[in-house]
């Protein structure tokens, strides 16, 4: 939850430096089961056919939704950077098929070691 807590709430809006692997994987995670969660009165007023319940999960969604937006782009743009690329290749991943299996790939490949163009190796201290 730290890893979650530390891109959306210190770095909301960051698009420099650089992130690691467990940084943008454990952020992945936790959004997901949060997704999951905010989906349940959504699901339920779908299986009551309860239009308010609906109403609601659907409002509960689209505000996370879209409250969690410039943090996910940021943790991809700093991760993408963590291999000494440009953020910009963060629009390969609209590339229909191809485009997110390698944005995939790139989330998964290990970070250059050492410093870059982007900043100092967050896994510096683990790598001595």
């Amino acid at each position: 939850m730290e890893w979650y807590l530390k891109v959306v709430r210190d770095n909301y809006a960051n698009f420099e430096g650089r992130a690691r692997r467990k940084e943008y994987w454990m952020f992945a995670l936790f959004n997901f089961i949060i997704m999951l969660v905010l989906y349940i009165p959504l699901i339920i007023g779908a299986a009551m056919e309860n239009e308010t319940l609906i109403f609601i999960g659907v409002g509960l969604v689209l505000v996370y939704a879209l409250a969690v937006l410039v943090p996910s782009i940021g943790v991809v743009v700093r991760r993408l950077h963590d291999q000494d690329k440009s953020g910009w290749y963060y629009l390969v991943g609209f590339i229909p098929f191809i485009g997110g299996i390698w944005l995939l790939i790139l989330m998964v490949t290990e970070g250059t070691a050492g410093p870059n163009q982007y900043g100092e190796d967050p896994k510096a201290n683990e790598r001595l």
